[in-house]
């Protein structure tokens, strides 16, 4: 994504002009755009003109809409954003206040107004901006039958491609039925390789399975098969990936992305969660007592947080984040659309790792709860 222009008063109201470049740039654009936002850019319109003889005639027209944002759809498949609201600006072709959806598209400049840009929406922007944040890993996890073909970026895991297919089991006198459609099997997955996987672009392809897998003497793998790193799974479903990307020999070949990172604060705040009671914590109140004490040291945070249509709400982990970075602690802004962060949000989506142990913090909470007995029964 570039950054064409920036303007922001002392108040932080103002406008950016951007222009995306890749998909992915589609989901940051989604995670900066709340309800009130105002968007401006070209977009087309059916519009119906009536003739002398009074036929009426239909034809599509390019024009500028700056519409109030009211609702957003990110497909995450396609990596298309749509964003829905009236129109705000006098038009030649759409009243004001006319409803319209705006269909943002690569390399097509647009410009958004805020009433208040803050901190992590600046994040956001710089990390789109960033042309180190690129799609530089590739994953196929698969059992017989059912392979999931993802892309692996900074901030998304995107299933390019699931296959499925009916595969017969091995029996007795049964073995070439078995082996023809584990042959048509594999030769689907690697079709999915060519299509969906740019070879010559991408660091690593993990390729992932319950079981053995043997690369195929193609021409275009072959080439390429230094990159493949083959590994263990529990099944061929796209969560697997999770517990792919968790193993210590895939790190080396992750140490250059931010996935690599997330991964292993994950991973760190579990292992302290289960074997050093008081260090790590989640959901808001005892993240927020945690904080209060200056005692966070690492801030897991899921970015669905961060697009709450209640202001209040995005405020409010604004600010702890703000908070924990001014006291030197590191923090992590896990997408939803990447393994990591599906599993942070089911957490409540937000969790920490304290410099010391804390257990009092949960002691707080029984306090309050027998307070709440007692004076319930006075």
């Amino acid at each position: 994504m570039q950054l064409l222009s920036k303007h922001i008063e002392k108040d932080r109201s103002g406008r950016v002009t951007l222009c995306p470049e890749e998909q992915e740039d589609m989901w940051h654009i989604y995670n900066l755009l709340l309800p009130g936002d105002l968007v401006k850019a070209t977009t087309f319109r059916r519009v119906q003109n009536v003739t002398e003889t009074g036929s009426t005639t239909s034809q599509r027209v390019r024009t500028t809409l700056t519409i109030k944002v009211e609702r957003t759809e990110f497909d995450a498949q396609e990596c298309v954003l749509s964003i829905n609201g009236p129109n705000v600006t006098e038009n030649r072709y759409v009243k004001l206040g006319q409803y319209h959806t705006l269909d943002l598209e690569l390399h097509r400049n647009f410009t958004i107004t805020k009433a208040e840009w803050d901190s992590m929406a600046f994040d956001r922007i710089a990390e789109a901006c960033d042309i180190s944040n690129r799609s530089d890993l590739a994953a196929i996890v698969l059992q017989d039958g059912l392979a999931n073909i993802c892309l692996v970026t900074s901030s998304m895991t995107v299933v390019r491609q699931r296959i499925e297919t009916t595969v017969p089991r091995k029996r007795k006198g049964l073995a070439t039925a078995h082996e023809q459609g584990l042959k048509k099997f594999y030769e689907q997955v690697l079709q999915g390789i060519l299509h969906h996987i740019q070879l010559d672009r991408v660091k690593a392809v993990l390729l992932a399975s319950p079981g053995f897998v043997k690369l195929r003497d193609m021409k275009d793998l072959v080439k390429n098969k230094a990159k493949f790193v083959l590994a263990h799974c529990s099944s061929g479903h796209k969560h697997a990936l999770e517990e792919v990307l968790r193993q210590p020999t895939m790190q080396s070949h992750l140490a250059d992305t931010k996935a690599a990172a997330e991964v292993k604060a994950l991973e760190r705040f579990y292992e302290a969660l289960g074997k050093d009671e008081g260090r790590a914590f989640y959901g808001w109140e005892h993240v927020h007592k945690a904080n209060e004490r200056g005692a966070i040291e690492t801030l897991l945070i899921a970015d669905n947080l961060f697009r709450s249509f209640n202001i209040a709400t995005r405020k409010k982990y604004v600010r702890l984040v703000e908070s924990v970075r001014a006291s030197g602690g590191k923090t992590f802004v896990l997408s939803t659309q990447h393994v990591t962060g599906e599993q942070l949000a089911q957490l409540t989506g937000v969790a920490a790792i304290l410099h010391y142990p804390a257990p009092d913090i949960e002691d707080d909470d029984d306090d309050n709860d027998n307070m709440g007995g007692e004076a319930a029964a006075v």
